[in-house]
C-alpha cells in the first residue's frame, strides 16, 4: 500500500509499534526495511523525511488487522 503526506510523524511511528506482524517499507530500489526494528525508523525519517512531512511511502503489512489500523491512521489520525 501507498501512503502519502505523513504530517504526524510520531502518530504514525506508534501506529507501526502497535502493529502485531512485521510492516516492511519498500524503497525506491525495491529494498525492504523492517519498520518495527527502530534502527529502520531512523534509516526511514533519514532518507525520507523532509519539511516535516513524508510524502510517499511504500508499506508492506503482513498483518490484515495491521491494513486496518494503518488505513484508519490514514484516514483517522488514529
Amino acid at each position: 500500500m501507498k501512503v502519502f503526506n505523513i504530517t504526524d510523524i510520531d502518530g504514525f511511528f506508534k501506529v507501526i509499534d502497535k502493529c502485531e506482524g512485521r510492516v516492511d517499507l519498500v524503497t525506491g530500489e525495491g529494498d525492504r526495511l523492517n519498520l518495527k526494528s527502530k534502527l529502520s525508523q531512523y534509516v526511514a525519517l533519514a532518507k525520507v523525511f523532509s519539511d516535516g512531512v513524508i510524502e510517499e511511502l511504500e508499506l508492506v503489512a503482513h498483518e490484515p488487522k495491521d491494513v486496518e489500523r494503518l488505513v484508519s491512521f490514514m484516514y483517522n489520525g488514529k
